[in-house]
């Protein structure tokens, strides 16, 4: 009875605890690779990403500031988790989360520079452009029976080309730059706690906006019918059709929510203003990069906020580093290395769920259990 109540035998532990193991794995393999490039300097390198902005601890306003800007610019990173979580939740797998993205970047940034729109029209629109990408794919899935991941991976493409289109305007960009316009004025999101964080004027809403997303895919998914007939259909269309429930309709809106929290990921981002878009010949690996922290997190929407802060943390702490020594690129190497051992999640549950060997009884033991039986009935 005490083993089954274990803290070990419990699926959320597991996660928690393969998703360390793949962590601590990913940083020793990445000493190691600092070893082979510059072994004096190794454990220094090392040290350097993983103190990161604790390196300002005798600064308290810099301290601030440089935490700060992990939690904005982990923003994008976990909402694309969650979008992905969601949709996975539901049986299925978007890859267009970074083709939704992009449809968001088109739209908060357009709005905003072009149009000069308030910040929550700006989100919205972010809003709904994922959600109308994400339906795009649904509607595939749902009445051509294409399969997500190849119209995900088409659809990823064409936004970012209509990206280039669109945000290349000279209304939008500088085009001696290539990159856009800064947001200001009323597109600019609400500052949040900013005075804190050592006035670091990119926090903003987005961060417990975040926080609040991330609560309500929970809620929505574990709490909700709605929620149960789209995890339902995700698991078996026919069953679900069976049940009264309908099935294309689930697929679509799945997707549809997937998108829109992608697309709000975009807005919440670069309505900060603390990058620009820049014309790109590749898909954003934001989207991409939301698989492996929604894994990490254990596909749970709680655990995604801490795994994309950790990967965040790891990345920023790449620009610590002495560039004499190394490249500022290893930390991203060392994300790269996390993510692939993120497949491996399933295998450290699975070793931790291994059963124990059954002790199996000698001829001995059976004979004299056999005796003692002989007795008894004497």
């Amino acid at each position: 009875m005490k083993e089954n109540t274990s803290i070990f035998k419990k699926p959320g532990f597991q996660t928690l605890l393969a998703s360390v193991l793949c962590a601590v794995l990913g940083i020793i393999l990445g000493y190691i690779i600092l070893l082979f490039m510059n072994p004096e300097h190794a454990a220094e390198g090392m040290f350097a990403i993983l103190r990161n902005f604790f390196k300002f601890a005798g600064n308290q306003k810099k301290l601030m500031n440089a935490m700060g800007s992990i939690f904005v610019k982990s923003v994008p990173v976990i909402l694309c988790a969650e979008a992905i979580l969601f949709a996975y939740k539901t049986g299925l797998f978007n890859i267009g989360c970074a083709g939704q993205y992009t449809v968001g970047i088109i739209a908060s940034l357009y709005t905003a520079l072009a149009l000069h729109w308030s910040w929550i029209l700006c989100v919205l629109s972010a809003i709904l452009a994922g959600a109308l990408w994400g339906a795009i794919c649904g509607f595939f899935k749902a009445y051509c029976n294409v399969n997500e991941v190849i119209a995900g991976i088409m659809l990823n493409w064409i936004a970012l080309y209509v990206c280039n289109i669109i945000l290349g305007n000279k209304t939008v960009m500088n085009t001696t730059k290539s990159e856009t316009y800064p947001v200001k004025d009323a597109s600019l999101l609400p500052a949040f706690l900013s005075e804190f964080f050592g006035k670091n004027k990119y926090m903003t809403i987005a961060v417990p906006l975040t926080i609040i997303i991330a609560i309500a895919i929970l809620w929505v998914l574990n709490q909700t019918t709605f929620g149960y007939e789209l995890k339902a259909t995700g698991h078996s269309k026919d069953a679900a059709k069976y049940a009264g429930m309908n099935a294309k309709r689930n697929i679509i809106l799945s997707l549809v929510i997937s998108g829109a929290i992608a697309g709000m990921a975009a807005g919440l981002y670069y309505l900060t203003g603390i990058e620009h878009y820049k014309i790109a010949s590749s898909v954003p690996g934001m989207g991409f990069s939301g698989i492996a922290v929604a894994f990490l997190g254990g596909l749970h929407p709680i655990g995604t906020i801490f795994a994309g802060l950790f990967v965040t943390y790891i990345t920023q702490g790449g620009q610590y580093l002495n560039t004499n020594y190394y490249n500022p690129q290893v930390a991203d190497l060392m994300i790269a290395i996390i993510i692939y051992l993120c497949g491996f999640v399933l295998f450290f549950k699975t070793i931790i769920n291994k059963p124990k060997k059954i002790v199996t009884t000698t001829s001995s033991d059976n004979n004299a259990a056999d005796k003692t039986a002989d007795k008894k009935e004497v």
